[in-house]
């Protein structure tokens, strides 16, 4: 839409704004604008995102995870400390650990096995060991990398005050349903340094869900205000992430679309058409 402007008197001008509220006076909605990062950081996350040890599969999901994108809007450069929560099977972790690799530090938080139930003690140690399988075979992109292990009961992620970056992508939903994501986003605050950032993608939902939703999605103002009673800032919010060809309404939740695609064969080219999930991308400042 474009807005004309015509030229006011001041008396009109005085008039109007006396009958007219002080947006002004508002605080300003955080804007989406990504870190410039300088020409060298861009470059060396080019390399990294072009890298050949990153899985064609994961490499072949940049169309819809954004991550040159993300990153600069996080703003993450390379001589920074960056703790990934619960990585999954390294998706970011091919690019991050790269990337920070000369003058910086890449956490990978995972859960530790022992912390969890008999029932899916298998499942994470099976991540752990893939992980550190990933990183064993390709020294020259990884060796710097390291992983820590943490009890989502109680969980640290290294030396208080020692992050620059925490960063978690599509993992809230899963904290929430289980009555943990207070105490995570509690820890995230500790672990970062004053002025440190957090960085969170998440499937978002038009409307608040209940605790016990299995759809996979939450709102957005659900997080803030889960970021918010940790102590954090809420300092910006990009669309990077977004599909607005995502209807949120599908049999199996989140998991209808691709990369999980659990749905019938017949419905193949109707999910694939929406892509992956709409994501909500936020950045937090811990106060100094």
């Amino acid at each position: 839409m474009t807005i004309r402007i015509v030229p006011l008197s001041l008396a009109l001008m005085a008039a109007f704004a006396a009958a007219t509220p002080s947006f002004a006076a508002s605080p300003a909605k955080p804007a989406g604008t990504a870190h410039a990062l300088t020409a060298a950081d861009a470059a060396a996350l080019d390399a990294a995102l072009k890298g050949d040890w990153r899985d064609p599969k994961n490499a072949a999901r940049d169309m819809y995870r954004h991550p040159k994108e993300t990153l600069s809007f996080f703003g993450v450069t390379p001589t920074q400390t960056v703790v990934e929560i619960t990585p999954g099977g390294g998706w970011y972790s091919e690019v991050l650990a790269p990337y920070l690799k000369n003058g910086g530090q890449y956490v990978a938080a995972v859960v530790d096995p022992a912390s969890a139930s008999e029932k899916s003690r298998g499942y994470y140690q099976r991540g752990l060991d893939g992980l550190q399988k990933k990183f064993a075979d390709a020294p020259a992109q990884f060796d710097k990398a390291s992983v820590v292990k943490y009890n989502p009961t109680k969980p640290e992620f290294g030396a208080a005050n020692s992050a620059d970056v925490v960063l978690t992508f599509r993992n809230v939903h899963n904290w929430r349903s289980a009555g943990q994501a207070e105490g995570m986003f509690k820890g995230f605050f500790t672990a970062l340094k004053p002025g440190g950032v957090l960085g969170v993608v998440e499937h978002r939902a038009n409307q608040d869900v209940p605790a016990d939703d299995k759809s996979g999605y939450i709102s957005e103002a659900q997080v803030i205000a889960l970021a918010e009673a940790a102590g954090f800032r809420l300092d910006a919010k990009s669309e990077v992430n977004a599909n607005p060809k995502d209807t949120k309404d599908h049999p199996n939740g989140v998991w209808t679309l691709p990369p999980s695609n659990n749905h019938p064969e017949a419905d193949r080219a109707k999910y694939q058409a929406i892509g992956e999930s709409d994501r909500m991308t936020l950045r937090f400042v811990k106060p100094r």
